[in-house]
This record gives C-alpha cells, structure tokens and sequence, in this order.
C-alpha cells in the first residue's frame, strides 16, 4: 500500500497524489468498499478540460454507478489502461495498481480544498458513526 500521509483527498472519496503539475487520481478503499465488486470503469479522453467536482468519468459495480469527480480543475494527461482492461483492480489496490488516470492541475490554488489523510479519516469516522 502506498503511503496514504502523501495523498490529498475529497469528500466524495477521490485521492490526489502531486506528482509536480501532474496529479494521480483514484477512488478510496472507502468509496471501493461502498460500491462492492468493480465490473466497469469509464474515464474520459485524454485532453479533455475537467472543472473542479465535476465528473471524471463513472465506476461500474454489481451494486451501482458512480460517478469519479475531478478533485481539481484539470486536464485528463493518462488514464490507466490496465484498470480499464481490470476494473477489479480498483477493488484489489484502490491506492497502488487501482490509479484512475493522471491529470495535469490547471489550478493549484484548489489544492487548498482538499483533505490531508488525518482529516479524511476523520470525515469517513464521522460518516460512520452517523450510519450506526
């Protein structure tokens, strides 16, 4: 597993690992356990402008569709064929071989938004004691 301290991530559940003015974009273990076993996974063309919280592209599982959304304004740079070929992959290793796509950051002044990991545990603490 990576290490998740180097991440940012959204309340919908997407990661961010800063890689420079790139970025790599996946769903949390949270978000994959939610949505049960992965079969589809669609993220859009390569060059494509994405505002900030508006869709990636969508997840397919046995239980449901979800939509993936930009934790930053971006630019789609790479999606990761191997998930694409895989979906499973989101479910086996959501921070590792699971990636979504990789992005390059228009606005970095959006990274503020984002959660550290302490803070993004917390928010998924909250949500389950909510939920109990």
């Amino acid at each position: 597993m990576k290490d998740l301290h180097n991440l940012l991530f959204t309340k919908d559940h997407e990661w961010l690992r800063i890689e420079g003015e790139y970025g790599v974009v996946g769903i949390t273990d949270y978000a994959q356990k939610q949505l049960g076993d992965i079969v589809f996974v669609e993220i859009k063309a390569p060059g494509t402008h994405v505002p900030q919280g508006t869709s990636l592209g969508v997840i397919e599982s046995v239980k449901s569709v979800a939509d993936v959304y930009a934790p930053v304004s971006c630019i789609i740079h790479q999606n990761n064929e191997k998930v694409i070929q895989n979906p499973e992959l989101v479910n086996k290793s959501p921070y590792g071989d699971g990636w979504l796509t990789r992005i390059k950051i228009e606005s970095p002044q959006e990274l503020k938004q984002l959660m550290t990991y302490k803070d993004y545990e917390k928010y998924i603490s909250q949500i389950q004691s909510r939920n109990t």
